[in-house]
């Protein structure tokens, strides 16, 4: 089974755009494409898509959040957020960007993969039940070493694109950060259907993959021509 995954920074867009995304393949070890823009992220998961491979696309902004039983605990952290939680002026702005390019980008992938099944919980996109599984990346560290000439959102797009096909390879895709033991609100999944992405509905209160990476040093090559700005695909 081939895999594309396309991870995506999620931020603004207005130049200089602070959105860059990343697409990676098990064909190699490079970069298949790159870029810093909502649309060329659309092409590249459609065209992975229109060949039959089994596709991740992975948004790099909160993609669910826990809902307490006891209304004082609402707005504290996810187990393995850590310092970072959601809810904090940071998580808090690009969970908003996060909505809206989401559903964006979805409603693009409906539009031109009519037949795409997505899902976020990786048994199904693994049982070949779902072509798309969306799902969320949690770049953090101090001190984030970054390529010389490489923005630091291609960076990190690539370091979450690696580490998902590293995962993959290795075994079962465990989330690393989770709402319970309280309720989720499924934001890919409310997304996806606002969208109007295929995506069963009992999804919504499920929560998602969650891979928390550190972003590392790159080899350069291929990684370093994409994503000094230029689009490939």
């Amino acid at each position: 089974m081939d895999v594309c995954v396309v991870a995506v920074d999620v931020g603004s867009v207005r130049p200089p755009s602070r959105f860059a995304w990343v697409a990676l393949d098990t064909r190699g070890a490079e970069p298949i494409g790159a870029g810093i823009d909502p649309a060329t992220a659309v092409d590249a998961v459609a065209a992975a898509l229109t060949r039959g491979d089994q596709v991740a696309l992975l948004l790099e902004a909160p993609m669910a959040v826990p809902v307490p039983d006891r209304w004082e605990d609402l707005g504290k952290a996810r187990a393995g957020e850590g310092n970072r939680p959601w809810s904090a002026g940071a998580g808090a702005g690009v969970l908003a960007t996060g909505i809206a390019q989401a559903t964006w980008i979805f409603k693009a992938l409906a539009e031109r993969v009519p037949a795409c099944t997505a899902t976020t919980q990786p048994a199904t996109w693994q049982s070949g039940q779902a072509q798309l599984l969306l799902a969320e990346a949690f770049v953090s560290g101090t001190g984030k070493p970054v390529p010389v000439g490489v923005s630091s959102h291609a960076a990190d797009a690539a370091a979450a694109g690696r580490d998902f096909l590293d995962r993959l390879h290795r075994g079962p895709l465990v989330s690393d950060v989770v709402c319970g033991p309280h309720a989720a609100v499924n934001l890919l999944a409310a997304t996806a259907i606002g969208g109007r992405l295929p995506i069963a509905e009992h999804e919504l209160r499920a929560d998602v993959l969650v891979l928390k990476v550190r972003p590392v040093r790159s080899g350069g090559g291929v990684f370093e021509e994409f994503a000094r700005g230029g689009e490939g695909g």
